[in-house]
């Protein structure tokens, strides 16, 4: 098997179009997931909530389903046909989001989130999984970081668009065209991409399928993975969790319309994320042909660097300054999805990467899903209790969230020293 299958005649397309295709789903997946954070402050306006209430209802309500499906259908997509699965919870989540668009009351809204949540957590994995098998070894995580780019470009509409729709035609309507838009989607995924055979360009090729036991006590002898995951996880809380509160932390501090914050953060995320998850994409390229650690390392560096301006920003009061500071903190927020997909499946058996990208899903979400939006929307209600000016109590929280990045980067520089042994053991080549 040569080493690079992409370049061979009459798959090249074929990897390069199912990437194409999965990426647009994965946009759509966080845009849908995220335009719910621009709207936070239309929907506690409309429907008299506190900050956890709307925490809660925006994130948490969704959380629960979403982490809760997420391992029984990673599990299921080293099963089943991964395209059909990534069809249907495509065309689940975007209806259910069209759905939201519809609610009038607290109750009706959370019941559709709940539906998104469970339909999202039927994309990703299946998704990972098929990429792993249409690139070798060296350019999963430049594939990975290529598909990353979708989580860019769905902040930005989420952000940009989401927030002008709120502001000329109301929340609901906005939520309505979103959801809307992913459905002719799931019929081009349904009818123009192709199911391979799994782990037919790996190394050594695994016929047996693994218990879902069998599965996670190799994952938890992967030292490697398990520093990839906690930092995965702390990092998704630290950054995602930070972006989630952004266009409420502009709004309330700087007295921006939702639109207002929406036009900042839309194109930093779509420019400035699409083009340094482009630039991830060039150097774990190049990683891969030499060290394979050097991912590990760069994700650790580049964490660290963001973390300063992520601290900064809660310290000044101006809104320049604070722009500035949002085109470094966020862009390079991006750089870890597409090295730690593309790790994670070098470090186990084609039978298994639906379930890892399942578990990465599970902690990962639970943090950006679950405990960032609750855990800070109840203490900036606490702390806004407690100091003179309530509406800053979001800035105080956030600052204090910003620390973590520190946390983040530890894990990835401890992953580097068990990565190579563990690409070994999983059968996958490591330089």
């Amino acid at each position: 098997m040569p080493a690079n299958p992409i370049a061979q005649p009459g798959r090249s397309w074929i990897s390069w179009y199912t990437l194409f295709v999965l990426t647009l789903v994965y946009a759509i997946n966080i845009a849908d997931r995220f335009v719910i954070s621009t709207f936070i402050e239309p929907i506690k306006r409309d429907l008299e909530l506190s900050d956890s209430a709307v925490a809660f209802l925006t994130g948490t309500g969704l959380a629960v389903f979403y982490i809760g499906a997420g391992i029984p259908l990673g599990y299921l997509a080293d099963r089943v046909n991964r395209r059909n699965m990534i069809a249907w919870a495509l065309a689940l989540w975007t209806g259910m989001t069209a759905v939201c668009g519809l609610t009038h009351t607290y109750v009706q809204l959370l019941l559709a989130r709940i539906g998104v949540g469970i339909g999202e957590a039927g994309g990703t994995a299946p998704s990972q999984s098929l990429i792993a098998d249409r690139f070798p070894v060296e350019l999963r995580s430049f594939a990975s970081s290529i598909y990353a780019v979708g989580a860019a470009m769905g902040v930005a509409v989420g952000s940009m668009v989401g927030g002008w729709l709120n502001d000329e035609y109301g929340w609901r309507h906005a939520l309505l065209l979103f959801g809307l838009i992913g459905l002719p989607v799931a019929l081009l995924v349904r009818v123009t991409l192709r199911e391979p055979a799994r782990g037919v360009i790996d190394p050594v090729h695994v016929l047996e399928r693994p218990t879902l036991r069998e599965t996670l006590r190799f994952i938890a002898g992967q030292r490697s993975a398990i520093h990839i995951l906690i930092g995965a996880t702390v990092a998704t809380f630290w950054g995602w969790g930070i972006m989630w509160w952004l266009p409420s932390f502009l709004v309330r501090s700087y007295q921006l319309t939702t639109g207002a914050a929406g036009a900042i953060l839309g194109p930093i995320n779509g420019y400035g994320g699409a083009g340094i998850t482009l630039v991830t994409a060039w150097l774990v390229w190049m990683n891969g042909r030499r060290d394979a650690r050097r991912d590990t390392w760069l994700v650790g560096v580049t964490t660290l660097v963001a973390t300063v301006p992520g601290i900064w920003m809660f310290l000044t009061d101006s809104l320049d300054l604070t722009r500035t500071l949002l085109w470094i903190f966020i862009p390079l927020n991006y750089l870890y999805l597409g090295p730690t997909f593309g790790m994670l499946q070098n470090l186990v058996p084609a039978p298994m990467r639906g379930l890892i990208i399942a578990v990465l899903l599970f902690v990962a979400n639970f943090a950006n899903l679950f405990i960032a939006p609750q855990l800070i929307g109840i203490a900036s209600d606490v702390v806004g209790a407690r100091i003179a000016s309530p509406a800053e109590s979001l800035r105080w929280v956030l600052f204090g969230t910003a620390f973590t990045g520190i946390w983040a980067a530890w894990h990835y520089f401890a992953a580097a020293k068990w990565l190579r042994q563990d690409f070994a053991r999983a059968g996958n080549v490591a330089n």
